[in-house]
């Protein structure tokens, strides 16, 4: 299984950039059985790899230990708060969601936000589709804005299972998709990360950009659960 470095950083280039629609139901429950903590796990061929490559890259002077060190706390030290703050002012801001809709990094850099080099696109739930975002080689995922992945978006399970019944796995996340809404999977790649807008919950009419925030979850913005619901 291709993954992250022992820092959780992935290094591995692959092309694939495919999406895929799937609208099977399945009647029956699963219990979740994603991959535990890989962090522990002894280095696999690719983390030996990556780990050979950067000490080249500073043996042969491309890059600086302090540079690798500061990128790796840069990268350490994201969160999803960055992604929710985007898709608050989606929520509150017609022209803010145009922009973040056409160029996903553009939208974060006009709000002070890094969302990274590699492009990144915002794909829109509506009450006739809802997205789910899955890596089927590896665990390419906009960390600039959601910070390092969760483990089980890692794992071999939901990389395979996600393509093959997208809605059996959201069940297992509790999130029961209705059977006339289409499940779009997207498949992030290397070269082409993907942002969830999920819908705008009922009842937060007139709550300010902060108070939305904090109904965002990462999990929300892959695509697996729905936001909070407002507390009465």
């Amino acid at each position: 299984m291709t993954g992250p470095d022992k820092h959780g950083h992935d290094h591995h280039d692959h092309g694939h950039d495919h999406g895929h629609d799937h609208g099977n139901s399945h009647d029956h429950d699963h219990a979740r059985t994603f991959q535990p903590d890989i962090e522990d796990a002894p280095f696999g061929q690719y983390q030996v790899m990556a780990q050979a490559l950067g000490e080249v890259l500073i043996d042969k002077g491309v890059i600086t230990p302090d540079e690798m060190r500061e990128q790796l706390e840069w990268l350490d030290a994201r969160s999803p708060s960055d992604g929710a703050r985007l898709v608050a002012r989606a929520w509150t801001d017609p022209n803010f969601k145009a922009l973040l809709l056409e160029d996903v990094n553009a939208a974060a850099e006009s709000v002070g936000a890094t969302a990274g080099d590699i492009p990144i696109r915002a794909i829109e739930n509506t009450p006739a589709v809802h997205n789910v975002v899955v890596c089927t080689l590896c665990s390419c995922y906009p960390r600039g804005l959601l910070g390092l992945p969760p483990d089980w978006y890692k794992s071999r399970e939901y990389r395979s299972r996600t393509v093959r019944e997208p809605r059996a796995i959201l069940a297992e996340f509790g999130t029961v998709i209705a059977d006339d809404v289409e499940v779009r999977v997207h498949d992030s790649t290397a070269d082409l990360r993907y942002l969830v807008l999920p819908m705008r919950p009922a009842g937060t009419e007139g709550m300010a950009a902060a108070a939305l925030e904090e109904l965002v979850t990462r999990d929300c913005m892959i695509g697996v659960s729905l936001p909070r619901t407002p507390r009465p």
